[in-house]
């Protein structure tokens, strides 16, 4: 997903992963070379005063002449992102290749930024003793938690159009009919993102066909269509879901998070110290206002300043909801000050200790995976997962699309693993995935659980079967004690799998087809193992990946991951 910010990042801050909201691309040397001619061009501008509109032409020229996007996206994407570029290139006082650096990664150069670290407080209270898990009696209670994540619904997708448009997202008007047997099908699209007739149908089969107690729902609803979104088209795309799951789940509670497309510019999270029509207030009050169906009112306040919220289920469970958009690179707004945005760890450590005081265990929610944050950012979570990990219970994200996993390791001894966080796969298909759910088996409702994850089971609907036969059926996939063999899924388990999977060919083909939602478009060499092997391993910032395999470079590696990413 990358061509269309390519016009406004390319051309004004080059935010790769905000290119990548678009379409599925990769980060090339000519594009960094344009990132670095064009950020100077842009601050000469500032510095003798040019008008917006001299800054916007020079950027649609670029994003016309290079041939970044067709006319249509470049002008479109230039005034979406207008006014919160130019304010904040105008606050930013960065040097080119630090701006490209830390926007594209260091593959295109090593950013010298944020000036300076910092870090969240941890109490003076020492951590507790570690005791090595232990699986729950015979017997005891269980409780299922769905799992949706990444739905991007496209409101007027349209089966028979093409979905070869030329554009970031296809099947949808103006582009041309070419037929179902060419165009898109009836239940959706491989390169497309999905119709409002298959979201229905995936609700009803869970409605009929799946018990579960809770549901975590990890953000992302609006379509891809990033390049002409309004603020009221992502309130209506958020008011149009929310009501499918009072429809179709009346009396469920489910404990949402925020994702990077809700809002509009995507990815646009201004802290608190945004005021005014720039602010996020428009998205945070209307979070505030549909998620009150499930949250308890005492949520309200810290969701409309900061679209984070902690929720006590019962006596030994809490929820944390973060957005994690306050750590995203291709959040400009981060780029005039990222200390702690709306003090959401400093929150953090306060709820953990909190839960950590009275006995609690914790699951913690976010869209985006915190390895995919910036690094000061990055660095405060993962000592404070650290320092809790006897109280975090279980972590679950998106984002991705993909059906992967991460482990946290301990900060001294490194190959002890002290935590496991989920990235739940896509319901979208956008693009080369079979739409998705899972359920999750949690030690249940019981004084003295766990709320530790017991084993998943995860479903997928066969796309290309639904459309050929008009009758989808969603299908189990796999269960993951099953499937990998496994005894347990605590955090030490799934470090273990990880070093099997580094030395038997059958598992690390298993991972990558389920990673795919069993729709493998190409095989796996070893660049794409190691990005496999290192996105699980999830090494400290600054620290080198352990798992990459012989031959590949760290080079290599980024510019696999930049490839791949779909979200």
């Amino acid at each position: 997903m990358a061509g269309t910010f390519r016009v406004f990042l390319a051309a004004a801050m080059m935010s790769a992963s905000l290119a990548v909201s678009v379409k599925i691309g990769s980060v090339s040397s000519i594009e960094c070379a344009l990132c670095k001619l064009v950020i100077p061009e842009i601050q000469s501008l500032f510095l003798r005063n040019a008008t917006e509109e001299e800054i916007v032409k020079l950027l649609t020229d670029i994003c016309i002449d290079f041939k970044i996007e067709d006319r249509n996206v470049c002008d479109a994407v230039i005034l979406q992102f207008r006014d919160e570029v130019l304010t904040v290139v105008a606050e930013t006082a960065l040097a080119p290749d630090t701006i490209c650096g830390l926007l594209f990664g260091p593959s295109c150069a090593i950013p010298d930024f944020p000036p300076h670290k910092w870090n969240v407080s941890l109490p003076n209270t020492p951590k507790l003793p570690v005791k090595p898990p232990s699986p729950p009696n015979p017997g005891a209670p269980v409780m299922r938690i769905l799992h949706l994540s990444d739905i991007h619904l496209d409101e007027v997708y349209t089966p028979g159009l093409d979905t070869d448009c030329g554009e970031p997202l296809c099947c949808r008007p103006p582009n041309k009919y070419v037929g179902l047997d060419k165009g898109a099908g009836k239940w959706g699209a491989y390169s497309c993102d999905v119709p409002l007739i298959t979201m229905e149908n995936l609700l009803q089969h869970i409605k009929s066909s799946v018990q579960f107690d809770y549901m975590y729902w990890t953000g992302d609803l609006p379509a891809h269509n990033v390049w002409n979104q309004s603020r009221s088209d992502q309130l209506r795309i958020l008011n149009t879901l929310v009501q499918l799951m009072l429809k179709y789940f009346p009396g469920k509670t489910i404990f949402p998070a925020v994702g990077n497309h809700e809002s509009a510019p995507v990815n646009s999270y201004p802290p608190p110290f945004v005021t005014g029509n720039q602010s996020n207030a428009w998205l945070l009050d209307a979070l505030a206002v549909n998620w009150s169906h499930w949250l308890p009112s005492d949520t309200q306040q810290t969701i409309r300043y900061g679209g984070y919220y902690v929720v006590k289920v019962r006596s030994g469970w809490r929820i944390i909801s973060l957005n994690i958009n306050y750590c995203q690179r291709e959040n400009f707004w981060l780029y005039i000050n990222d200390t702690d945005p709306a003090q959401e760890l400093a929150w953090l450590v306060q709820q953990l200790q909190d839960a950590e005081n009275s006995g609690d265990k914790v699951h913690i929610l976010g869209h985006q995976p915190v390895s995919s944050c910036m690094q000061s950012w990055q660095e405060n979570y993962y000592r404070i997962v650290n320092r809790y990990e006897s109280t975090i219970a279980g972590q679950f994200f998106g984002h991705t699309h993909h059906d992967e996993f991460e482990v946290f390791f301990d900060q001294t001894n490194t190959s002890r693993a002290t935590s496991v966080a989920y990235m739940g796969p896509s319901v979208t298909t956008y693009t080369n995935l079979n739409p998705s759910f899972r359920l999750y088996e949690v030690d249940g409702e019981y004084n003295g659980s766990s709320y530790c994850v017991l084993d998943h089971s995860t479903y997928i609907l066969n796309l290309t079967e639904a459309n050929r036969s008009d009758n989808p059926q969603w299908q189990f996939e796999y269960a993951a004690k099953e499937a990998y063999m496994m005894k347990s899924l605590y955090p030490q388990d799934w470090a273990d799998l990880l070093e099997q999977m580094k030395v038997n060919n059958t598992l690390q083909n298993l991972y990558n087809k389920f990673y795919y939602h069993s729709h493998i478009t190409e095989s796996c060499n070893a660049t794409c193992r190691s990005a496999l092997f290192c996105g699980i391993e999830n090494p400290w910032p600054g620290r080198e990946c352990k798992s990459k395999q012989g031959g590949v470079s760290e080079l290599d590696l980024l510019h696999y991951k930049t490839n791949h990413k779909a979200c």
